[in-house]
């Protein structure tokens, strides 16, 4: 049975003192309604649905789903307007720097030229981040680079996840750079990795990334050596990016 809130008449901006399955229920029609926007399914032909819609389908109250459209609001997916209603924006006016939005269009048909897009501006971002790891990583920071590293050559020898452990290395990296710019890149380059690197090993004919080449970046990095740092960084995220472009070539671009 769907989930029916009974708190009509909280007001707006109280959503916050709603309980834990009001904000669950606002989560999934979020979710729900941003991949919908992302892929396309509403359109001039097919507009964005009205309030009353909304409850009706989702069994909520109209207090989730103004908070749900809210949140699409703001990562420029849905502008609303006086006598006009809710409609989607166009793809420029999307942040597409939010990890849900990046995670919902990595979801879409067509996604490779995505990855390569993501893939170039991590090669402006994690070399730069690997070297000021080498300079100024704490030892916290740094043993967090090293225990990402052990458990890529433990998934080699099947003791565990691949993925989580590269994943794992790329964040603690963006992490020890310490600067807080390039620290906000850890979720979004999360969200990207869980798509691209299943792909990248795919072409690449592996199971999983190659520890030993992300072993030279950490050894590097503890050595204190950031120009050494930054080469094995960016000959790593090229690796990546040649397989991404080669694969391209193959198929046709969507841009």
């Amino acid at each position: 049975m769907a989930y029916q809130d009974k708190k009509e008449d909280v007001p707006d901006g109280l959503e916050d003192a709603l309980g834990e399955p009001d904000r669950n229920m606002t989560r999934r029609i979020v979710d729900s309604l941003g991949l919908a926007i992302v892929t396309e399914q509403f359109s001039l032909s097919a507009p964005f649905p009205v309030e009353a819609e909304l409850c009706k389908q989702f069994g909520a109250s109209r207090t989730i789903v103004r908070e749900a459209v809210k949140m699409l609001t703001a990562k420029g997916l849905l502008k609303s307007r006086r006598r006009a209603g809710t409609s989607v924006e166009p793809e420029h006016s999307w942040n597409l720097l939010d990890p849900d939005i990046l995670r919902w269009m990595l979801e879409r048909k067509f996604s490779l030229d995505l990855l390569i897009d993501f893939t170039e501006v991590r090669m402006a971002i994690e070399p730069r981040a690997a070297g000021l790891a080498a300079h100024s990583a704490s030892g916290p920071q740094r043993r967090a680079i090293v225990l990402a590293t052990e458990r890529m050559f433990a998934a080699e020898r099947g003791e565990d996840d691949g993925l989580e452990a590269d994943i794992a290395f790329h964040t603690a990296v963006l992490a020890a750079s310490n600067n807080r710019f390039i620290r906000q890149f850890r979720d979004l380059t999360e969200a990207t990795l869980r798509f691209s690197i299943r792909r990248t090993n795919e072409y690449a004919g592996v199971t999983r990334a190659s520890a030993r080449g992300h072993a030279l970046v950490q050894e590097a990095i503890i050595k204190g050596d950031p120009a050494l740092a930054r080469q094995l960084m960016t000959e790593l995220l090229q690796g990546a990016l040649d397989l991404l472009l080669a694969a391209a070539d193959q198929a046709p671009r969507h841009r």
